[in-house]
């Protein structure tokens, strides 16, 4: 490993859990041009790699990193071979058509913030095996999906997060280029303005009023910032109650899903769609920052039309040089 290769991955301010390990950061990649076989055996290759599990569906697949799974992105295909495990034969041909129309998924496990770089391997093999991602298909919005540890389970903290991107959402829009396809998709809608502006008003200073206000606001999965595995993990009765979605994992992790996944482009690594989610970190890190940009989106609110996007996003993107974040 290269010093090269190890800077590509941006550092964000808090690296360490409330228990002093360091944070970990979990990745989805959709993408399609290989098949399920071809992109399990790119994970297989992986030090220490084996499968511990196949349906034609999906490969589980453990290796020194952790467990990765590898599977065809269509629920109905998925519960079949889930339910007719060992007697598949007729879902061989099901699986091939699927292959064309839906696109494959690797879910990575987390892995320390520190050691991102080794996953690089992995995204050159899948790259040189003919994986393409979000430009490739008009029909499927293939993304990629970032799973980070939140550094504690405090209101006050998820508070800053949410606050933070609330206020950078559409800067964050353009810096990751998110595409027409994944745009007009219903999956990475962006923060309204009637949740934003009670966000900023008045921060929620208790996990039951966060809760209450995200809950009421954003009853969906369907964010670019989804916050539900995450209070699910906190409080996962109170999500289930009010969002009956049995997609919802419980886990301690922010759900950003607002990034393009590129991977048939040469020079694109993980570290591209990360190092902007780390500007997030940033902001989310400084109260101070955070008060001042609040203020200042708030004072910009025009009756009925609300803050107008443009503008915001020159604003940001001047304040962002400013302050030596981009």
């Amino acid at each position: 490993m290269t010093n090269e290769t190890a800077s590509r991955y941006r550092l964000p301010p808090r690296r360490e859990r409330a228990s002093g390990a360091e944070r970990r950061v979990g990745f989805e990649l959709e993408f399609s041009g290989v098949s399920l076989e071809q992109a399990s055996a790119a994970v297989e290759a992986l030090p220490g790699g084996r499968i511990v599990d196949s349906t034609v569906a999906e490969r589980v697949i453990d290796t020194d990193l952790g467990r990765f799974r590898v599977e065809l992105d269509w629920n109905f295909l998925k519960q079949q071979a889930a339910q007719n495990h060992g007697q598949e034969e007729w879902l061989g041909t099901v699986a091939d058509v699927a292959a064309l129309l839906v696109p494959v998924e690797v879910v990575c496990p987390p892995v320390e913030i520190g050691h991102l770089e080794q996953l690089d391997g992995l995204v050159d093999a899948l790259r040189a095996g003919g994986a393409t991602g979000t430009g490739e298909s008009m029909l499927a919005a293939y993304g990629l999906h970032i799973n980070p540890e939140s550094p504690d389970l405090e209101a006050s903290t998820l508070s800053a997060y949410l606050s933070a991107f609330a206020l950078l959402q559409w800067w964050l829009s353009e810096a990751h280029q998110v595409d027409l396809t994944r745009k007009v998709s219903p999956y990475i809608d962006l923060f309204s303005e009637s949740f934003v502006r009670p966000l900023l008003l008045e921060p929620p200073g208790t996990m039951e009023s966060l809760m209450e206000l995200y809950l009421q606001h954003n009853p969906s999965r369907n964010r670019a910032l989804d916050m539900l595995p995450l209070l699910a993990e906190i409080d996962e009765e109170r999500v289930r109650s009010r969002v009956d979605d049995p997609k919802i994992k419980a886990r301690p992790t922010f759900h950003y899903r607002l990034a393009n996944c590129q991977i048939e482009q040469s020079d694109w690594y993980l570290s591209d769609p990360w190092n902007i989610w780390c500007v997030l970190e940033a902001v989310a890190e400084r109260p101070d920052w955070l008060e001042e940009l609040g203020r200042e989106f708030l004072a910009r609110s025009r009756p009925l039309l609300g803050v107008n996007r443009t503008e915001w996003v020159d604003y940001l993107k001047q304040w962002l040089d400013d302050h030596e974040l981009v």
